[in-house]
């Protein structure tokens, strides 16, 4: 497509649309045929941020290994014009770090009065929202306040990786491949972050099924080409993911660190058990007979209903929930593996299941890099910094005794 200032055949790139038929690059511009030249100022840097859990269902639909999709991805999006093509695992790591500090210093208040207990999982935009504007302040009180890694994500891009680029906020444009589609509710709804200048974090959010549907369409020779970094010319040489078995693993890594920096105990293997349904599952840490840590699983908002109706009755014995709208979890999202008539694709999900599976783990512990952006990006682990860049507040009403009274 042209830009409406260029003269230059390199600002061209051929298109069709359902009404239009091939355009040549030598076709003049708007601008072109009155005479104006390319005004480079108005010129975007593009680039794209590719969530872990959209990349089993490339590889999944495509029958290829997933380290060949996050490749054949990558190289598919830079033949459209994008210049740099992330993953979002490094905001992951950044939302897991402070959702796990934070978990303690609740752990440590909770108290008859101060009641900071259970805490609520907050990286997934369909709960979040459904908690702000229908529960209210009794629930929202329980949410994490660390950012979504979207957000994180957000952040990363306009902020970090802008200055070293010598650009502006608004100089980058910034798309999302989510499996969901309240990923594009989320960056609506974000607003706009003081470091970024009056700029979203996220301009657009594409799902996982509309980006493979531009990739069948498409009639481009694609080069297969490695993922890359924040971090100058470095590429991402491997795909890794968070602990999760569909999801960015915040239970798992928040359970490990709360028995470690709590009870000085060191579990390397966290054992989940199915209660209600299968994705209604506890896990819980005993030392001396007792119960210690007791976190649960809550996907599904069927399963959200009974959490809440269990905390209204103060019969809900759980330190911690990892909440996701989807059933399933992510992998899941309706913005991925459906049928033509809007069905979940049982046969393609069980198939993801099982890629995502192999794919090795990485704690969000053992990144370098994110200790180095601590220091550099957000000057200090607990600095005011820090604490404006990863964390959020809650838009929420004060609800009255009944707000928990909810219709589904």
């Amino acid at each position: 497509m042209k830009c409406e200032h260029c003269t230059r055949k390199e600002c061209s790139k051929k298109t069709k649309t359902d009404d239009q038929e091939n355009v040549s690059a030598d076709a003049p511009s708007p601008a072109q045929e009155n005479g104006e030249k390319c005004d480079t100022s108005k010129h975007k840097v593009l680039v794209v941020s590719v969530c872990p859990q959209s990349l089993p269902y490339f590889a999944a639909k495509f029958n290829v290994s997933v380290t060949d999709a996050s490749r054949r991805l990558c190289g598919f999006l830079k033949s459209l014009g994008v210049h740099y093509v992330f993953d979002t695992r490094i905001a992951t790591d950044f939302s897991i770090l402070e959702s796990q500090k934070e978990f303690v210093r609740r752990y440590r208040q909770h108290s008859e009065e101060e009641r900071t207990l259970p805490m609520l999982t907050s990286a997934c935009p369909g709960w979040v929202r459904y908690a702000e504007r229908v529960l209210g302040r009794p629930i929202t009180a329980h949410l994490c306040t660390a950012k979504s890694p979207q957000q994180v994500m957000g952040s990363l891009v306009k902020d970090y990786f802008a200055r070293q680029q010598n650009l502006s906020p608004e100089k980058i444009f910034h798309v999302i491949v989510a499996p969901c589609y309240d990923k594009k509710l989320e960056a609506l709804q974000e607003g706009f972050p003081p470091a970024l200048h009056g700029s979203r974090g996220a301009d657009c959010v594409l799902t996982s099924g509309e980006i493979a549907q531009i990739m069948e369409q498409g009639e481009l020779s694609v080069k297969d080409a490695a993922v890359d970094t924040l971090f100058g010319d470095l590429k991402e040489d491997k795909v890794t993911r968070h602990d999760g078995a569909s999801s960015d693993g915040h239970l798992a890594h928040i359970f490990r660190h709360a028995a470690k920096e709590l009870f000085n105990e060191d579990v390397e293997e966290v054992t989940y058990r199915a209660l209600r349904n299968k994705d209604f599952q506890e896990v819980t840490l005993e030392k001396n007979g007792e119960v210690v840590l007791r976190f649960a699983a809550a996907y599904g908002f069927r399963n959200i209903q009974n959490m809440i109706l269990k905390l209204k009755k103060g019969k809900f014995p759980y330190h911690f929930v990892e909440v996701l709208a989807c059933a399933g979890g992510c992998l899941s999202g309706r913005g991925q593996a459906q049928t033509p008539d809007g069905h979940a694709d049982k046969a393609l999900l069980r198939q993801m299941e099982g890629i995502y599976a192999d794919i090795p783990v990485r704690r969000a512990e053992s990144s370098a890099h994110v200790q180095e952006l601590y220091q550099e990006w957000l000057e200090g682990i607990n600095s005011p910094k820090a604490r404006e860049v990863l964390h959020t507040t809650y838009q929420s009403q004060e609800r009255g005794a009944h707000s928990l009274d909810i219709k589904w």
